[in-house]
């Protein structure tokens, strides 16, 4: 493609990227190597008037180091959001009201015209968690419910399960409950604040062992190489955050076989980057909000993730 794009990233603060292994760093340094024109905002710069979504950007240019990772190439703008030719919204959850209010106004934007990945209605209808609901052939046996006396039921039924709640991420708050464990009835009540909150148990799998992997579809394209995050030892969770190892490997068949059922349906939703998390064949998450792991496998694998979505965004832009 020969037409220079100006593309905008919704970030995190830019100081607390870590470069030398964020996805979002390396779609920008793969944008800029194709000649395109970075902007940056974090999610707060958001603003609505007289119809109008805006925020007030910042042009930068990725340098090749860890710190700094990049310079400004320019001044600070107010302008609007159809003032890009694509604007890709990479803030890390918590998937709050806050995070809710900037898919209402990305939405907006639009409607007025601008090209918004992830598709801000699609990443609010996708929980990240209950998404893969909707796709029950792929799940290992769940239940999602706030009831303790049903999910104390389910935990005799399966004997070994795991709990976590519906908003976390990077590991956080997942619990691995057997039926004799003896701290299952506080891990109940803490988890669901006393039936106040609705969490989803699944049967504990034990090719956690061999990982956690994590799948890319990139504009309804698998990518053929998944990083499975290898638990540390004594661990359940195979999550980086969580200390887990990275290692790339290519698919099996039945992840191939999973990935390319989801990718066209996830695309058609307008869905660019998705991150699948498989356990032992079993689908357990599907993450919309800024799915990660492009760099370990660009590193050991050679496959340019970060490459192919600039090149799936050129295509929506042409």
């Amino acid at each position: 493609m020969n037409r220079k794009l100006k593309l905008l990233f919704i970030l995190d603060p830019l100081e607390r990227l870590k470069a030398y292994k964020d996805s979002s760093i390396a779609m920008m340094r793969a944008a800029a190597a194709r000649g395109h024109a970075l902007w940056t905002i974090q999610r707060e710069a958001l603003a609505w008037r007289d119809g109008a979504v805006t925020a007030r950007a910042l042009p930068i240019h990725p340098l090749a180091g860890d710190q700094p990772w990049y310079a400004p190439a320019g001044e600070a703008e107010v302008l609007p959001l159809t003032a890009f030719d694509a604007v890709l919204m990479r803030q890390d959850p918590p998937f709050d009201f806050e995070y809710v209010t900037a898919t209402w106004l990305l939405e907006d934007a639009m409607q007025a015209g601008a090209r918004v990945f992830n598709n801000p209605r699609a990443i609010r209808d996708h929980s990240e968690k209950l998404a893969i609901t909707e796709f029950p052939q792929f799940m290992a046996t769940s239940l999602v419910t706030r009831d303790g006396a049903a999910l104390h039921a389910f935990i005799d039924e399966l004997g070994d399960v795991i709990l976590k709640p519906l908003d976390g991420m990077g590991g956080s708050q997942i619990f691995r409950v057997r039926a004799d464990d003896p701290n299952r009835n506080v891990i109940v009540e803490t988890l669901t604040e006393d039936g106040a909150r609705t969490i989803m148990a699944q049967r504990y799998l034990a090719q956690i062992a061999e990982g956690d992997k994590r799948v890319l579809l990139i504009g309804g394209e698998v990518v053929p190489f998944a990083l499975a995050r290898i638990p540390q030892a004594g661990e359940t969770r195979g999550n980086l955050a969580a200390g887990g190892r990275g290692v790339a490997m290519p698919l099996t068949a039945r992840e191939r076989e999973i990935a390319d059922y989801l990718a066209p349906i996830l695309w058609e939703r307008g869905l660019l980057i998705v991150g699948l998390d498989l356990i032992g064949g079993h689908l357990t998450e599907i993450n919309v909000t800024s799915p990660t792991c492009m760099v370990e496998i660009a590193a050991q694998q050679g496959f340019d993730v970060a490459g192919l979505v600039i090149a799936k965004l050129e295509q929506a832009c042409a």
